[in-house]
């Protein structure tokens, strides 16, 4: 099983910075992704960003690309979120998540394609 554990998420005004983190734990895969996911209150969960871990390529959805960055250290088995230019819309309940696989060009980005699930980290942006 992973475990998985985010941190990092608080209040902040917009325009401001968060970094958040999701610490791994327990069985490791060579080939997953790890993605954050976003939950507003009234909204559906929405896809942010994913990593692979081999290679470390990465993926954004168009509401945060240029604005998010995704990384990972291997050693630590962590992924961090570094959000600027933060909106109020990007308030949200953050949660990391972890395919065990992933092949080919297609990135997993539906809730459904994931398999493991941190607890969430509550993200609010005021104006």
């Amino acid at each position: 099983q992973v475990q998985l554990v985010e941190s990092g998420g608080g209040l902040v005004q917009a325009g401001g910075s968060l970094r958040l983190s999701c610490a791994a734990s327990g069985r490791t895969f060579s080939s997953c992704a790890v993605g954050w996911f976003r939950q507003a209150i009234g909204k559906e969960r929405e896809f942010v960003t994913a990593i692979k871990w081999s290679g470390g390529s990465t993926y954004y959805s168009d509401y945060v690309k240029g604005r998010f960055t995704i990384s990972r250290d291997n050693a630590k088995n962590t992924v961090w979120l570094q959000m600027n230019s933060l909106k109020p819309e990007d308030t949200a309940v953050y949660y990391c998540a972890l395919r065990p696989s992933v092949y080919g060009s297609r990135w997993p980005s539906l809730s459904r394609e994931y398999d493991y699930w941190g607890q969430g980290t509550q993200v609010t942006v005021s104006s």
